[in-house]
């Protein structure tokens, strides 16, 4: 699956590569441009965030906006783990009866990380698990 990446999104994709030494594979802008969602690719999540997290800090600073990393993976279901962390995920199953879901075992305690603010971080992770995997929902089991 091929993704689409707007023109905003290379931009700030450029600048945290220039910052972290990290190129991005994709980029979720949300409304407002506010807050930004980054795909790192596998095994280069360390260098984004950086020593105590003063790499993935001047991120936001050069962009002006809260910055979530999600690092890639080569399976639906650790790709949908990843993009639910930092939430303790048990286990994800990937269900393709009518629709392809991916339903995440969450520990209890962390449900609320899973959803986010408004729902923020779950929807980052269905637009990813849709922009990556064809997946249609992502739901919490």
């Amino acid at each position: 699956m091929r993704v689409q990446i707007s023109d905003e999104a290379r931009g700030y994709i450029a600048t945290v590569a220039e910052v972290t030494g990290v190129t991005p594979l994709d980029c979720l802008v949300e409304e407002g441009g506010d807050r930004l969602v980054f795909l790192v690719p596998t095994g280069e999540m360390g260098e984004a965030i950086g020593p105590d997290g003063r790499t993935v800090s001047r991120v936001e600073e050069a962009l002006n906006a809260d910055v979530e990393l999600v690092e890639d993976a080569d399976t639906p279901e650790s790709f949908v783990a990843n993009s639910l962390a930092p939430a303790a995920v048990r286990g994800v199953t990937v269900s393709e009866q009518n629709d392809v879901v991916a339903y995440a075992e969450v520990v209890d305690r962390d449900r609320g990380v899973a959803i986010g603010t408004d729902g923020r971080n779950i929807e980052a992770a269905r637009k990813l698990a849709h922009r990556h995997f064809d997946i249609d929902d992502v739901q919490l089991a």
